[in-house]
């Protein structure tokens, strides 16, 4: 198990999480658990929605995780299972320099966490006492790290400023909306109605496409996806020509969700602008796919064929 935090331009929460997310360690509520030890000994200043100040304590790092609600919010209150969208800005906790390692109001990329076992309990805890509006500080220590291998050198304290912006809506279960009988020559998409998965045929003896054709087979009435949004989607991935089946999130019975800005370009020039809920067919040429460079599934300078369910973006 990974232990670190990366420390990255827009320090993803996500990956601190699983490092440690079997934590056993418990919340210390705000409560003084030493002098200059707790999370209740930081001034934190500014308002909720802009880039937090804090003000350490004098003395050693906390050895012991704990958190505090700085402001509780006015909105809804965040229950477990949610998946949030918080700004976010950590500090190591070194008792010297105590240096900011990174802010999403700086990347101006809020964060989505899953408020559930993935992340340490004092935060499951944490974001339960706040709703949405909310500020939390949450300090993380070495104890948060359950498991880990003694050997492995401690990590530096963490200090966290979670503001709470919202929780992403719950995703659509499939495609949602009036059929378009729009298609791609020489692929064929089946819709069986329902929750069920659509058919992608892509045996074919035509030539593939040289540019990027996107259809819509079902029109959804959502909100037309945004270039800089976190989606949740249902697809299946086929090779042109072939009909041959290198990914399904179907298949794995689980919807994938991603940045749309860090997927292949196909998809980012392709899903852009897609309502939510609709159903879509993509062709995408290698120079928007993968290239020269063969996948362990798609042959080198492959025609990708996909179709897509755009269950939510936020």
């Amino acid at each position: 198990m990974r232990r670190a935090l990366a420390v990255m331009a827009a320090v993803p929460l996500m990956f601190f999480a699983a490092a440690c997310g079997d934590s056993d360690a418990g919340a210390s509520g705000g409560k003084e658990a030493a002098a200059g030890g707790s999370a209740a000994a930081f001034q934190v200043t500014g308002n909720q929605g802009a880039k937090p100040k804090v003000t350490f304590p004098s003395g050693s790092p906390a050895t012991t995780s704990s958190y505090r609600v700085v402001d509780e919010g006015t909105g809804p209150a965040v229950q477990a299972g949610d998946k949030l969208i918080v700004n976010l800005t950590v500090w190591n906790w070194d008792g010297k320099g105590n240096a900011e390692q990174g802010s999403s109001y700086d990347t101006k990329q809020p964060e989505t966490i899953p408020v559930d076992t993935q992340i340490p309990k004092v935060l499951q805890e944490g974001f339960t006492k706040v709703k949405h509006g909310g500020r939390l500080l949450a300090v993380l220590a070495n104890d948060a790290a359950g498991g880990v291998q003694q050997s492995q050198p401690a990590e530096p304290t963490k200090v966290f400023v979670l503001d709470v912006v919202g929780a992403r809506p719950k995703p659509l279960a499939a495609a949602t909306g009036k059929e378009t009988k729009e298609s791609i020559k020489g692929v064929e998409v089946t819709n069986p109605g329902g929750d069920k998965a659509p058919t992608l045929t892509t045996k074919t003896d035509l030539k593939p496409p040289k540019e990027l054709v996107v259809k819509t087979v079902i029109e959804g009435t959502g909100e037309k996806v945004q270039p800089n949004q976190t989606l949740t989607v249902h697809y299946t991935g086929k090779v042109w020509g072939t009909d041959s089946e290198f990914d399904s999130s179907w298949g794995r019975g689980q919807p994938a969700e991603f940045p749309l800005g860090q997927v292949i370009q196909g998809w980012q020039k392709g899903l852009a602008g897609v309502p939510v809920g609709s159903r879509v067919v993509l062709s995408i040429p290698p120079d928007l796919g993968y290239g020269d460079k063969a996948q362990e599934k798609i042959p080198a300078n492959s025609t990708l064929v996909f179709v897509v369910d755009v269950l939510a973006a936020s």
